[in-house]
């Protein structure tokens, strides 16, 4: 009788259990059978993209101890960093049509990883003050910008191979069904953005211990096994490159032209030179996917266009910038080491979100999912908010735990968003861009998500005018993070909606 008891207790146990293996197989193994041999080199970019978070900790310490810039000048200077992500057709053509050395990828990869290299020892060497050609701030810019180049140059390289790792025929030549390839190539974006996750999850922690333990200068020197990284796969694997064409002087005209004025306006001392970077680009940008998205039927145009706006709705949020690491580093007393396991919880947290959501995100419509992530990104703010007016202070007293436990919290629950809003419109792109424009479909579509990004710093950058947070002085903190939360809930649920209702 006992063993029947027994027995019968077991077995709902078992039940359950293959259940929830049966629910989380195909998302935990999906990704793993779907690897190949020939995706090797663009992972490898996106692992070191990911893995580029190792001096992270270093430079944030780095730049309120030494450097005199204010957040609002940060929020500022990251306009101009985030621009270059905006100009990716410009690389995308010479990418598509112009290779160097006979080839089209590896040579643009090497060229991107020596740029990230630069900036680092440049870091390194303003750190340590042996390189003294100008003020630490500006070789602090400098640097920051080879390193945003570099990077930019490999990730369009990394994007114009993810369709082309993908075959389109059988080992006998016979052509694989159109779903099948469909299937690979948003496969490919899910493995690309989980080797992104897992490269900044893998230094997360380490990136504070390292800036705790070793002079910002070493930690800066020890990032150059990124840009190692990054070539690796391109040196041992043979890559395949796409058909050559010739060079699109119109695409390309126009990124020319727009980078060029982006850079006189960025020399000149014009009061809204940013602003009128940033329309003139956007204008640009959406003439420029016109353009390229001509031959399309119309019912994938708007697909395309629904999920763009959408997500550029939902990227433009603003952030709570420097001034609350601050805060964070002066008033709660969070040293590199923390700063370190937040990474780490932060990216594993994104990791797992996307390892066992992404295939969930795929299948549902753009606005489906962006308006949850909107409700979710509006309540994960709360942490921050409690924080700043000193709520930490009764949950330690009464309930047991307090800031860092609170800063965990919030961390965690935030990270996957910007991560998985993106894959809807990537698997939209792959699956149907013209195998002669990958990399200018890929870099324009990025251009359009980077000017999101500058949008979002834009509004930092007037809400850090509006309430000004400095080293030290934080009064007008609790203001600043309010009004992120009513623009983050705000504008990405009245864009969201409208072109929703646009759709039906």
């Amino acid at each position: 009788m006992p063993d029947t008891e027994l027995t019968t207790g077991r077995t709902p146990r078992l039940r359950l259990d293959a259940l929830l293996w049966s629910r989380l197989e195909a998302p935990l193994l999906a990704p793993i059978r779907a690897f190949r041999l020939a995706y090797l080199p663009l992972l490898t970019i996106y692992l070191a993209s990911g893995a580029l978070g190792i001096v992270a900790v270093a430079d944030t310490f780095w730049v309120k101890q030494s450097l005199t810039l204010t957040p609002a000048e940060l929020a500022s200077l990251a306009v101009w960093l985030q621009l270059p992500w905006t100009a990716k057709m410009v690389v995308s053509e010479f990418v598509d049509a112009l290779p160097i050395l006979g080839s089209q990828r590896r040579s643009y990869t090497l060229i991107g990883a020596g740029l990230i290299a630069c900036g680092l020892v440049l870091l390194a060497g303003a750190a340590g003050r042996w390189i003294t050609f100008a003020t630490p701030e500006r070789i602090y810019v400098l640097a920051q910008l080879l390193v945003v180049i570099g990077s930019v140059v490999q990730e369009v390289v990394a994007d114009a191979m993810s369709p082309e790792v993908v075959p389109r025929t059988h080992a006998d030549g016979s052509p694989r069904p159109q779903a099948e390839i469909a299937a690979d190539l948003a496969m490919v974006e899910v493995l690309a953005r989980l080797t992104y996750s897992i490269g900044a999850f893998a230094v997360g922690g380490i990136a504070g211990v390292l800036a705790k333990s070793f002079a910002y200068e070493t930690v800066f020197l020890m990032g150059l096994i990124v840009p190692a990284l990054s070539v690796s796969g391109a040196l041992l694997v043979r890559l395949r490159g796409g058909r050559t064409r010739t060079l699109d002087w119109r695409i390309f005209g126009g990124g020319i032209l727009l980078a060029g004025t982006a850079t006189l306006l960025a020399l000149s001392a014009f009061r809204f030179a940013q602003e009128i970077v940033f329309l003139v680009s956007l204008a640009v940008i959406c003439l420029m996917l016109r353009r390229v998205m001509g031959r399309l039927a119309p019912e994938v145009k708007r697909r395309i266009a629904v999920a763009a706006i959408a997500i550029f709705a939902f990227r433009a949020v603003p952030m709570l910038g420097e001034g609350y690491r601050w805060f964070a580093m002066d008033r709660l007393g969070f040293d590199e080491t923390f700063f370190g396991v937040l990474a780490l919880t932060g990216t594993g947290v994104g990791l797992t979100a996307m390892w066992l959501l992404t295939d969930a995100v795929v299948r549902r419509p753009a606005t489906t999912v962006l308006l949850w992530l909107t409700g979710l990104a509006a309540f994960l703010f709360l942490p921050s908010l409690l924080l700043v007016h000193g709520v930490h202070e009764w949950t330690e007293r009464v309930l047991g735990f307090g800031a860092r436990s609170i800063a965990l919290i919030d961390e965690a629950a935030q990270s996957p968003l910007a991560l998985l809003a993106t894959v809807p419109l990537l698997a939209l792109i792959a699956v149907h861009a013209p195998a002669d424009q990958r990399a200018t479909w890929f870099a324009l579509i990025a251009s359009l998500m980077s000017l999101a990004i500058v949008a979002s710093q834009l509004i930092t950058k007037y809400l850090n005018l509006l309430f000004p947070v400095d080293r030290g002085a934080y009064d007008q903190l609790p203001s600043l993070v309010l009004s992120v939360i009513a623009i983050a809930v705000v504008l990405p649920l009245c864009v969201i909606l409208g072109v929703r209702r646009r759709l039906r």
